[in-house]
């Protein structure tokens, strides 16, 4: 489309957008995305011992973690250990009838287990279950 100026001159109208830098940015934000993803999905690294019975966790229960440092997480948020026995009631909604599973890395002391489980035992809640790994049986044995 054609027009003409006040000083006589003809002109086109800019009738096209330049999708150019739109393209740009759009693949920057893709490959920014496909490089967080799996960092933010990863969770709490944990070494967990194996043994030959093991219960398999649902996403929503409530999970509490012992890392190799000995943090304590709920889900994945770091809870202190004399706010960890009312931190999972109010995560449970008062209800210490629900499963709790507890995962912890098996370089940790027993002593720092045995703290987290009587924090637990002391808010009441009752059905305590420890999360480990099945062990690897070799074939034929």
């Amino acid at each position: 489309m054609a027009f003409t100026n006040p000083k006589g001159r003809t002109q086109t109208s800019l009738s096209e957008i330049n999708i150019t830098p739109f393209v740009d940015v759009v693949l920057v934000l893709l490959i920014i995305f496909m490089l967080t993803a799996p960092i933010l999905e990863s969770g709490i690294e944990v070494d967990l011992p194996k043994t030959k019975t093991v219960k398999v966790v649902s996403d929503e229960k409530v999970v509490i973690t012992v890392d190799k440092k000995q943090n304590i997480y709920v889900g994945n948020d770091p809870v202190n250990i004399h706010r960890l026995g009312v931190y999972v009631l109010d995560q449970l909604k008062g209800a210490g009838t629900q499963p709790v599973f507890l995962r912890c890395d098996q370089n940790v002391p027993f002593g720092a287990f045995a703290q987290v489980v009587d924090a637990l035992k002391q808010a009441n809640l009752t059905n305590l279950n420890i999360v480990t790994e099945p062990l690897e049986t070799k074939p034929g044995s």
